[in-house]
């Protein structure tokens, strides 16, 4: 098996002809570096360990392997393919596989004494465990077990575990356990059917080898901008092997700027460097800068270095933008001015990154300036490209499906490493901690639920301000002593009804909290509405869905989308999010086709006018 090798420099590219090609990253992450990379990609050998007997007979030091399967890809579907079946095959209980492949000693333009080969998983999961030539690895982190499935994580391969041709073993295990973040996929609380879906596991994006200095800036930045003084203050994250002097030298570049053109702004900061890793927050003055904005997208390029005392460097860069979102009485505000959020609910599943990329062109298209993506990790690229079409995008933590001291531990984890990785990107806009009470079903009765919701946010407050952060989305928001531990106050209504839905509309803006969603919009402590915060209907419509009120020809659905959109620009709502982009599995309510992005609906459907529409809007 050969290895794929490319290596791509961190010059600008060329002007594409396509509005979303932006060809500069080949590898599913934000951040860039001018080395060599090569995928670990394509067919691997492939086991299952039914009995779980793997770890007591050591298969990392040899293992008769009596199938092949293609990474990226997943557990479900390489069991179907060992099986000789089409379809992923469904698993109850807890599925363990493992995989195995070699690859060749990489070569090195870095001297031994500088340099170090790093093995990426660009997410794999849930629990994952790596040898290489039958050596167990530990993560940069120190974790002997990878845990989770939605964000990268890095080896650092130690050179006197490396051979001419190298062996990598990789066992991967995953249950139907409720106290792990799950999303929507099927648990031993939520079983298929429905809004609940198949397990997707386990090899699910790129693996990849790469060159990296000993000393050097991790993969992720963080950027929160201060508008009104043109200050952008930079988190990163530093890995040292050699303790000493370093320079941290930012440069800021326009993003299209030559190679030859000056920078727009640059600093150095000296720092003294232990062994490890560690944060490092800085500020910057850029001065004569655009705002990004939904209608102009405009993006810098940040070209970030490590310098040692012998004057070597290690160098990343990535594109970020300046911009600032408030919750502000009624309204959300974008660069201080009020913008009324026309969303969609996305669920990508098994999408690939092309398909979502058309998605991702088709929600632009139906007028949306919010994307939801709904309690889902994707392939950090779709950052960027939200990034480069002026797109808002809501996240979510994909949820656990039980509320206990150990679903919250998971929680919490999964929260950080997604953090860590999405801190860059100005589309990223708002956070939702839980939705639908799933993993919090006892946020009404149990203060420990409650307070570790109001911790989280709390958090998020001082160390993401950039962020606005929903404590449960569509119902039982918290209130502790009056104040709403949430920046907006969500509400998910579904009704086929015109009637019935323009009382619903009407109970909602005018502070009717018990009446409203499924649930009473607040628990705890009382709270008094009193427009005091954005109203947001994060979910309606789901016509199409024979729950929701249906199948609709394309004619009627149209019809009803123009006439409830309608009515909520007719009130005090700040924003609402439509549900939803795709079908997907069981859930037959989408508009864009999930493999062409053809809409099934006329373009601009969504767009209602914005700002100039609002009701009672600020002066």
């Amino acid at each position: 098996m050969s290895d794929i090798q490319s290596n791509f420099g961190l010059a600008s590219s060329k002007e594409e002809t396509s509005l979303i090609e932006d060809p500069i990253n080949p590898l599913p992450r934000a951040v860039l570096r001018p080395n060599t990379h090569w995928l670990l990609d394509g067919e691997w050998q492939f086991a299952l360990d039914p009995k779980d007997t793997g770890l007591r007979d050591r298969w990392y030091l040899g293992h008769d392997y009596d199938g092949v399967a293609q990474w990226p890809g997943s557990i479900e579907a390489h069991m179907a393919r060992a099986k000789g079946q089409n379809d992923p095959v469904i698993w109850h209980d807890k599925v363990i596989a493992w995989y195995e492949r070699e690859f060749s000693l990489p070569e090195r333009s870095e001297p031994l004494s500088r340099s170090i080969i790093q093995l990426t998983f660009g997410a794999c999961g849930y629990e994952t465990r790596v040898w290489l030539n039958g050596h167990p690895l530990s993560t940069i982190e120190g974790d002997e077990v990878h845990y989770g499935e939605y964000t990268s994580f890095s080896y650092e391969l130690a050179d006197e575990y490396l051979r001419p041709s190298n062996r990598l073993t990789v066992r991967i295990a995953d249950t139907m356990d409720a106290e792990t973040p799950r999303g929507k996929q099927e648990s031993h609380v939520y079983k298929r059917g429905g809004i609940w879906y198949q397990t997707y596991t386990g090899a699910v994006r790129s693996v990849w080898l790469e060159t990296v200095e000993r000393n050097r800036l991790r993969s992720r930045v963080g950027v929160v901008s201060t508008i009104e003084d043109h200050l952008v203050r930079f988190t990163f994250t530093t890995r040292i092997h050699d303790p000493g002097n370093y320079i941290l030298r930012l440069q800021v570049f326009e993003r299209k700027a030559p190679e030859s053109a000056p920078p727009l702004a640059t600093s150095d900061f000296p720092l003294r460097l232990e062994a490890g890793q560690k944060q490092q927050r800085v500020s910057m003055e850029v001065p004569g800068t655009e705002l990004w904005s939904t209608e102009t997208p405009v993006r810098y390029r940040l070209v970030a270095q490590l310098i040692d005392a012998e004057g070597h460097t290690a160098q990343i860069e990535t594109q970020f933008g300046l911009r600032k979102i408030e919750a502000r009485g009624r309204y959300v505000y974008l660069n201080n001015k009020p913008i009324y959020l026309d969303g969609i609910l996305y669920q990508p599943g098994t999408a690939t990154y092309e398909e979502m990329k058309r998605h991702m062109q088709a929600m632009k298209e139906l007028g949306c300036n919010l994307v939801r993506v709904h309690i889902a990790g994707i392939d950090p690229r779709i950052y960027n490209l939200a990034d480069k079409l002026g797109l808002l995008l809501w996240v979510e933590v994909p949820s656990p499906h039980s509320s206990t001291t150990r679903s919250r531990q998971n929680h919490r984890a999964e929260l950080m490493r997604m953090l860590a990785l999405i801190g860059t990107h100005p589309s990223v806009v708002i956070w939702s901690l839980y939705n639908e009470d799933w993993g919090a079903q006892d946020i009404a009765t149990n203060p420990e639920t409650r307070e570790y919701i109001m911790n989280m946010y709390h958090f998020m407050q001082l160390a993401y301000p950039q962020f606005l952060v929903v404590d449960n989305d569509g119902w039982q928001h918290i209130s502790f002593e009056g104040r709403l531990k949430s920046d907006l106050l969500t509400a998910h209504l579904y009704t086929p009804d015109l009637g019935h839905w323009q009382s619903l509309l009407d109970r909602l803006v005018a502070g009717d909290l018990e009446a409203v969603a499924a649930f009473p919009l607040v628990v705890g402590d009382p709270f008094f509405y009193r427009r005091q915060v954005p109203l947001i209907v994060s979910e309606w419509g789901g016509f199409g869905f024979a729950d929701y009120g249906g199948p609709q020809d394309a004619e009627d659905r149209t019809e009803r989308i123009r006439l409830f959109k309608q009515e909520m620009r007719k009130r005090s709502i700040a924003g609402d999010v439509y549900t939803q982009a795709t079908n997907i599995e069981d859930e037959r309510n989408g508009l864009i086709d999930p493999q062409t992005g053809e809409l099934s609906v006329p373009a601009g459907l969504l767009a209602t006018g914005g700002y100039e529409n609002m009701p009672n809007r600020p002066l």
